[in-house]
C-alpha cells in the first residue's frame, strides 16, 4: 500500500515538473505579432456589430484610396500606421472631417460620426496602433441624448380613455 502512494506521488511530481519545464519553454520563446485583421474580427461578439463596423471600416479605408480586398486594406492601414502614427492619426481626421462636413449638410447625423469613430478606434486598439482618440473626438459634434417625447394633449388622453380595454386606464391615470 505504501509502495503505490510513493508511487502516485513520484509521478505526480514527475508530471508537475514536465508541465514547469514546458511553461518556462513556452516563456522563453518569441511570440508572433497577431495579425490584426484577425484580431479586430474576434474583439465583436456580436454578428450585427461585426456587420457594422466591417461596413464602417470598409468606407474608412475605401475613403484613404487603399486598392484590394478589405483585408488587405486593413492590414496595410496597421503596418503603415504602426511606423507612422502621424498619417494614421491625419487620415482619420480627414475622413472624419468629411463626415462633419456631411452632418452640417444634415445628410447624417452626430451619432453616425460617432459610430465610425467607434469602428476605427476598435481596430487601431486591436492593431496597436496609437492614436490621440482624445483630440479626434474632441471637434466631433454631440449627439442627441434624448427622445422626441412630449406631453399628450387632453385631447389624446381622452381618446385613451375612450379605449374598451380595461388595462389602459391605469396606464394613463398615473
Amino acid at each position: 500500500m505504501t509502495i503505490s502512494v510513493l508511487f502516485s506521488r513520484f509521478q505526480h511530481n514527475k508530471r508537475r515538473e514536465k508541465a514547469n519545464k514546458m511553461l518556462i519553454e513556452s516563456k522563453s520563446q518569441p511570440t508572433l505579432a497577431a495579425d490584426p485583421w484577425t484580431l479586430y474580427l474576434y474583439a465583436m461578439r456580436s454578428p450585427a456589430t461585426k456587420e457594422k463596423y466591417l461596413m464602417r471600416l470598409g468606407k474608412f479605408l475605401s475613403f484613404l484610396n487603399l486598392q484590394g480586398r478589405l483585408e488587405d486594406k486593413a492590414r496595410f492601414f496597421a503596418g503603415k500606421g504602426k511606423c507612422d502614427s502621424i498619417w494614421a492619426f491625419n487620415s482619420i481626421l480627414e475622413f472624419l472631417q468629411m463626415q462633419k462636413e456631411r452632418f452640417n449638410r444634415k445628410e447624417i447625423t452626430a451619432g453616425t460620426i460617432r459610430n465610425y469613430v467607434k469602428s476605427i478606434k476598435l481596430f487601431c486598439q486591436m492593431a496597436d496602433v496609437s492614436i490621440p482618440w482624445e483630440k479626434i473626438t474632441r471637434g466631433l459634434p454631440r449627439g442627441r441624448r434624448y427622445a422626441d417625447d412630449r406631453t399628450p394633449t387632453l385631447e389624446e388622453i381622452r381618446k385613451l380613455c375612450e379605449y374598451p380595454d380595461r388595462r389602459i386606464k391605469p396606464l394613463v391615470y398615473t
